[in-house]
């Protein structure tokens, strides 16, 4: 059964207060949210808002630095703020109740070669994953498009399933938005097909530019039944731009869905 969550730094709109957002996806019948950087805000605040309209943090990212906007996973010269950054969204994360970071990957570097970024990655994760697995927590690479995020390590599923594979560890995933896949790559429901066992959160939006399913080229009702016949059950988050018409951001998700619930 696929669980349906709510990107809460997009949705309903980024410019409502957190108590406001909040309100309203529980009141749209949501039971948990996603949010890019809980580390930004005040943790305590978040921590009443998520018991006070009962709904989970489903997942969290690692914060980038001015110097590493992409993220230190794969950059070797960053063990330093990889580790710092990473403690810091793990005492997040245990606080709000996540049980899934996002590990922000990095930029390509020019001259270094693609295994040596890869190697990096790989070992990085290793530990980290090994740290986190007795609290359930689950760790996750994602694979972003070259158009909107120029330079990141990871634009193809190819390498993001590679820095997996070579982990080795259950509870290190790859993290599949359909939205980058379009851009990238399209075959939507035969590349998941093929590589769902792998996939630890899946994110959903329309292309071209994020927006609100069934606004622009990709079938996702479609799609999301073709996931729902695989072996995924786990959450769906809702990452794109609100409508700019300001019309229900939501109403493409029967109600029915919304409220089905993962366990913890």
């Amino acid at each position: 059964m696929l669980c349906y969550e709510v990107n809460a730094t997009y949705l309903p709109s980024g410019e409502l207060s957190w108590d406001e957002r909040l309100r309203r996806i529980a009141e749209a019948n949501f039971t948990a949210v996603e949010i890019l950087f809980p580390q930004r805000e005040n943790v305590d605040e978040l921590a009443s808002l998520l018991a006070r309209y009962q709904l989970r943090l489903a997942l969290l990212n690692t914060e980038p630095d001015p110097e590493y906007p992409r993220g230190h996973l794969t950059m070797p010269e960053a063990a330093d703020r990889f580790w710092a950054r990473f403690d810091e969204a793990l005492v997040v994360a245990k606080r709000l109740g996540a049980r899934r970071i996002h590990v922000l990957s990095g930029k390509r570097i020019p001259g270094v070669p693609h295994e040596t970024q890869v190697a990096v990655a790989v070992e990085r994760l290793r530990q980290a994953g090994a740290r986190v697995a007795a609290d359930g927590i689950v760790l996750l690479v994602e694979m972003l498009n070259d158009f909107d995020t120029p330079g990141d390590f990871v634009t193809h599923s190819a390498v993001g399933l590679e820095i997996v594979d070579a982990v080795g560890l259950p509870n290190v995933r790859f993290q599949h938005d359909f939205y980058h896949m379009q851009v990238m790559e399209g075959n939507l429901i035969e590349t998941f097909r093929r590589h769902w066992a792998k996939v630890g959160h899946v994110q959903v939006a329309d292309a071209p530019g994020r927006q609100m399913p069934g606004r622009g080229e990709i079938n996702l009702l479609n799609v999301l039944q073709a996931v729902e016949a695989t072996g995924y059950h786990g959450y769906v988050g809702l990452e794109y731009w609100p409508p700019p018409d300001g019309s229900d951001p939501f109403a493409w998700l029967p109600v029915e869905w919304r409220r089905r619930t993962l366990p913890e």
